[in-house]
């Protein structure tokens, strides 16, 4: 197993970084909140998580070691890959999905994209026991999926920067998704930063 890289990034993508590792470059499928942390050139040490299927190897990269076990303990539901565990952590940190488990709240997990509300009630029940309790003394103040849902702008735009776009072109670009985003808050959930950084991508794509 492949617990961490650590190394200059070498390239961003909307949902990959390349991360050089003894002249390898190694590509790790994250999260826009991990990504947004990222620029090419500078140094960064992400845990992994290595999926091995018949016909594939996937590394999966993560901002630290309880993202990853996390991501891992996720899996251990029936029905939940590790596509679905990515976009459960892309829409709520660590302990946000902790407390949602731990609190039955049905309406947190079916904010993920993917997850409807029988999905939401079979996940509350294999997981109660499984992820623990909040580590984070602040989450207990904040709410569920707070820390991302309020700074959906400050990741967007990290996250476009950090693909090489312009800060102004980044602005404009969140300001088109805005709409979206302020409707999820409207709906009292956390806005998804993956498909908002996509339709982001678009609007760039289209303007240029």
């Amino acid at each position: 197993m492949i617990a961490f890289v650590s190394g200059p990034v070498a390239a961003l993508a909307p949902t990959t970084a390349v991360i050089e590792v003894g002249g390898i470059g190694m590509a790790l499928q994250c999260t826009p909140q991990t990504l947004a942390a990222l620029r090419v050139g500078q140094e960064a040490r992400l845990a992994t998580s290595l999926v091995v299927r018949e016909d594939s190897l996937t590394l999966y990269g993560f901002a630290d070691d309880d993202e990853r076990q996390v991501f891992e303990l996720l899996q251990t539901a029936s029905g939940v890959g590790p596509r679905l565990a990515q976009a459960m952590l892309a829409t709520h940190s660590p302990d946000a999905l902790r407390l949602a488990v731990s609190t039955g709240d049905e309406k947190a997990l079916t904010a993920v994209s993917g997850i409807g509300k029988k999905g939401a009630q079979k996940l509350l029940l294999e997981l109660k026991d499984r992820l623990g309790a909040p580590v984070g003394a602040h989450i207990g103040q904040q709410g569920i999926g707070t820390p991302h849902a309020s700074g959906w702008r400050d990741q967007l735009q990290a996250a476009l920067i950090g693909l090489g776009y312009a800060s102004r072109e980044a602005d404009e670009a969140v300001s088109a998704v805005a709409p979206q985003a302020e409707a999820a808050v409207a709906e009292g959930v956390a806005p998804p930063v993956p498909q908002l950084l996509r339709a982001a991508l678009q609007t760039l794509n289209r303007a240029r």
